[in-house]
């Protein structure tokens, strides 16, 4: 165990409930028909909806394992750029209470993962 514990739990924990939810009450299916296929992506927007949500599950699982750690966080690192520049940046900073739908969350998300991946931070260890 390492000191990212804590935190690959939490976000293995949240992005398990936000995949899972939307398998079962049709959310992944109507954001790629209802949104990506509109803004372009069709006819691919149900299946890049469903990749989402299953490298989310991906990523989850590997973030619990701690394996493949780096990978599971540019790939979701990379969806939740994505997501601010394709749903959230429009709507502002703030999810709740100033805003509604911002950014502020999927930017947290990343500070989290990039401290997952780089627990020592950026730079080489200097022996």
């Amino acid at each position: 165990m390492n000191g990212t514990l804590l935190l690959r739990l939490a976000i293995a924990f949240i992005l398990l409930t936000h995949s899972i939810y939307g398998m079962f009450d049709n959310g992944i299916n109507d954001f790629g028909n209802l949104y990506l296929n509109q803004i372009g992506f069709a006819p691919f927007g149900v299946v890049i909806a469903w990749l989402i949500k299953l490298s989310h599950v991906v990523a989850a699982v590997l973030l619990i394992v701690n394996k493949y750690i780096k990978l599971a966080g540019f790939v979701t690192i990379f969806v939740l750029i994505m997501g601010i520049i394709l749903v959230h940046f429009k709507e502002g900073w703030f999810v709740v209470g100033g805003g509604r739908n911002g950014m502020e969350y999927n930017f947290l998300l990343i500070v989290v993962l990039l401290t997952v991946m780089y627990p020592n931070g950026f730079r080489k260890n200097i022996v």
